[in-house]
């Protein structure tokens, strides 16, 4: 099965779901990024290039119709490759390809992630789109239950919809936690949505009983200016430390050592909201627990309780009290960390994800 994935960012640091199906999926997959308006294919280069693009990008002018050439130019690399099926990673990337895919009569996935089924402006913007891929595609994928819902609301069939969560990289199973250090780790992109001030905050509140712990935060955003300021007013710079963007096998030695993993997820202004964050998966994968809040599909991968201790959103308070508890008695987070463990290799492996994938895109071909 050749397959086509569509994608607007090549290698983002925080999309690391899509570089599993890149490297995962059976058959041939070529990889399509970047904007619609100068589409690249992984290891081939740009699709439009040379004179033709002259030409056509004339012609596109003569006969006003606008983003022709590129459309032609991706469908023809579509057709050149043999493409059996196309898995449109985000809605929004259906959206922006769905004239070139229904031209092109090739069976379309769509995997929805967050945002693009969340966000006011970004359904506001699409809602035409929306309504034609939902109508040609032969699946489309979520991630939550939260995520079924909204989606099932913006139009799209239900005999359509197919949650699939998705599973951490099997590297995280092979953590050794020592719950060694009064230390909580922190990874993500610092946005509105992921709301890291929140952590701090509630961090510090953890810091009037427990004066030696640390928080580690790993990830870069635009966010993260304001929560180095944070720090600096409270004077935490000896107990919340930044490290920037960190790979896997980083943050596997900070599991390792860390007591529970930490993120005040919420929704924000403009709607956007998580998935189900892969840090989460990881993190229990790796056998530690997880504080976290009670959105999106946070409380489908983490039993509130058992795997991990969960808050609504914006109650700092209750976030620190958790992180307390943790702090109090490690026994207590080892426990809740093998059950966490257990839980995702049950029912949340990334074989099992990669697998449903499989069975959606050849069923499509088909």
């Amino acid at each position: 099965m050749n397959i086509a994935i569509l994608s607007t960012s090549k290698n983002a640091y925080s999309e690391t779901f899509i570089q599993a199906h890149k490297q995962q999926l059976k058959g041939d997959v070529k990889y399509y990024y970047g904007s619609y308006s100068n589409p690249y294919l992984e290891g081939d280069g740009q699709v439009l290039i040379g004179m033709r693009r002259y030409v056509a990008k004339g012609l596109e002018k003569v006969k006003n119709v606008p983003r022709l050439a590129e459309r032609k130019a991706v469908i023809r690399s579509w057709k050149k490759n043999e493409i059996d099926v196309i898995l449109a990673e985000y809605g929004t990337t259906a959206a922006i390809y769905i004239d070139a895919i229904k031209e092109s009569g090739i069976p379309l996935v769509i995997h929805f992630h967050g945002y693009d089924a969340t966000a006011y402006a970004t359904i506001k913007e699409f809602k035409k789109e929306y309504k034609e891929m939902f109508a040609y595609a032969s699946s489309v994928i979520v991630v939550s239950n939260v995520m079924y819902d909204k989606v099932l609301d913006l139009g799209c069939p239900a005999n359509k919809l197919i949650k699939n969560t998705y599973g951490p990289n099997d590297l995280f199973f092979d953590v050794e936690p020592k719950f060694s250090k009064e230390q909580f780790i922190a990874i993500g992109r610092f946005t509105d949505k992921k709301a890291p001030y929140y952590t701090i905050l509630a961090f510090k509140k953890a810091l009037n009983s427990f004066p030696n712990a640390k928080l580690i935060m790993a990830g870069n955003g635009q966010l993260l200016n304001t929560c180095e300021n944070l720090v600096r007013y409270f004077g935490l710079e000896k107990s919340v430390e930044f490290v920037g963007v960190i790979t896997p096998e980083d943050y596997s030695k900070y599991l390792e050592e860390s007591l529970a993993f930490v993120q005040h997820s919420v929704t924000s202004r403009s709607g956007d909201m998580e998935g189900t964050p892969l840090a989460v998966l990881e993190s229990s994968a790796a056998g530690i627990p997880v504080i976290s809040t009670f959105h999106a599909g946070i409380p489908d991968v983490i039993v509130h309780g058992e795997t991990g201790l969960l808050v609504d959103e914006h109650d700092v308070e209750g976030m620190g009290k958790h992180m307390i508890k943790i702090l109090s008695d490690k026994s207590y987070a080892a426990q809740m960390g093998l059950k966490g463990r257990e839980n995702i290799s049950k029912n949340f492996s990334m074989k099992k994800h990669i697998d449903k994938i499989d069975e959606i895109l050849l069923k499509a071909k088909r």
